[in-house]
């Protein structure tokens, strides 16, 4: 390498260090960049071992903590979708990324059935906190198109999603995440390991779609029943579930006596199936 081409890379390099040096994470955004080597590593480790195919989409790159090394990954096929225009212009000037790889917008509006051409994708990042609950249920509105997920969630989140019936924290997200998707708490992440530190732990949550992933009842009145159910979770469902009920018989099923954190994923189903069949 000459002396004069090294001298220009790192004019150039000190000239893109200097330029960004004032991007900051914006609250608008909920950005919390991860700065923490070892833990990039160890979800992209954790992603190869059990994503489903070749295709990859990262939600809210930011600065690369995890696109480097999706970057590195030569077998698959790898996009990214990021809101903040200041980190796509970093990101392209960065890694060389152009728009059929870097898509700007915003993950809770984008046709995703567009992004691989109505192809199977799985999905990773360092997800927004402040929008982590939507982007749960925007994976599960394409379920059918999303057979891996994995994540950085606000600790309390991640727990919330993965807990079970008798849990404090079981809830309206647990029943209907869980459904679909097999849910995974691999690691939590000390605040330390980000820019700026949250004020909370985090944790790297997986989601893998279960082979029966359609719920054996009708899904538009399971989740108006299970939303309904958790609306007052300290009464009995004979309270809560009367808007559903009309065949007065129902309120004398056993499963109207109990407290909708008692019912598992199952009574569920099959709550929903005996509501669903009234007056037939």
């Amino acid at each position: 390498m000459s002396r004069k081409y090294s001298e220009n890379r790192n004019r150039l390099w000190f000239t893109f260090a200097h330029q960004y040096s004032f991007l900051k994470p914006k609250k608008s955004y909920g950005q919390n960049f991860l700065v923490n080597d070892s833990i990039s590593e160890r979800i992209i480790d954790a992603f190869i071992q059990h994503k489903k195919g070749d295709k990859v989409l990262e939600v809210g790159p930011g600065k690369g903590a995890l696109t480097k090394y999706f970057l590195q990954q030569e077998d698959i096929d790898f996009k990214a979708v990021e809101a903040d225009w200041e980190m796509i212009h970093f990101l392209q000037q960065k890694y060389g990324l152009g728009p059929e790889i870097l898509i700007q917008g915003d993950f809770l509006t984008l046709p995703l059935e567009k992004v691989f051409d109505r192809k199977e994708f799985n999905i990773a990042g360092n997800f927004p906190y402040n929008i982590s609950s939507q982007i749960l249920f925007r994976i599960l509105k394409y379920r059918d198109c999303v057979p891996t997920a994995i994540g950085m969630f606000q600790s309390e989140v991640a727990e919330r999603i993965a807990s079970g019936p008798g849990s404090k924290v079981y809830g309206v997200i647990s029943v209907l995440m869980q459904a679909s998707y097999d849910v995974k708490l691999l690691f939590k992440v000390n605040p330390g390991s980000f820019s700026p530190a949250p004020k909370v732990i985090s944790a790297v949550l997986l989601l893998e779609r279960k082979m029966n992933y359609h719920p054996p009842c009708d899904y538009q009145l399971f989740r108006r029943i299970v939303k309904g159910s958790f609306n007052q979770r300290r009464k009995m469902l004979r309270n809560t579930l009367k808007p559903f009920i009309r065949d007065e018989e129902i309120f004398q099923h056993d499963l109207m006596t109990q407290r909708p954190e008692q019912l598992t994923l199952e009574n569920f189903y099959e709550l929903t199936n005996i509501i669903d069949k009234q007056d037939i």
